[in-house]
């Protein structure tokens, strides 16, 4: 099976268990945080719903520079339907980005960089891997703990949770 068509499989099933986490995220303690150094609810929540895109640009360019970007940041989120269409249109984008990648893109080189500091350089398939999957199952996790601590159900993504039953 090719890159593409593994990282197509991937992106499905795990976008269907972001999408219900996405879905708990409770509109009205946007503003909270579960210590001083954390990131809000709403931050982490756009962040997370907003990934799919790094997955677009490790695939379409050659390099990022997060100091310069020239990407706007995201408008504050008001409702649930609008971060749930953010996620939507992010998995959209990247579901189309990588129907159209090939294998030998996968094995071109791609660099994130913070102005002359180079993070690090790897593989367009490592990029993906990196930068987005782990990246967001990561995220993801931190949203179920911000859930928890909010007392709201947290979806099972693997199984059950305490909050659900076989």
């Amino acid at each position: 099976m090719s890159l593409k068509k593994n990282f197509l499989t991937e992106l499905k099933r795990e976008a269907a268990s972001t999408r219900k986490m996405l879905d708990r995220v409770p509109i009205d303690k946007l503003a909270w945080k579960p210590h001083t150094k954390s990131q809000s609810l709403e931050q982490l929540a756009k962040h997370i719903a907003n990934l799919p895109n790094t997955l677009v640009l490790a695939l379409t360019t050659v390099e990022r520079d997060v100091l310069n970007s020239g990407i706007p940041p995201l408008p504050p989120i008001t409702s649930k339907e609008q971060l749930l269409e953010l996620f939507d249109s992010s998995i959209e984008k990247a579901i189309k980005t990588l129907e159209k990648t090939t294998d030998k893109t996968m094995k071109q080189t791609w660099t994130l960089r913070a102005g002359e500091r180079i993070i690090f350089t790897m593989s367009k398939e490592d990029a993906v891997r990196y930068s987005f999957f782990n990246h967001s199952f990561h995220h993801r996790g931190q949203l179920s703990v911000y859930l928890r601590l909010l007392d709201v159900p947290v979806p099972g993504m693997y199984g059950p949770t305490a909050d659900e039953r076989l």
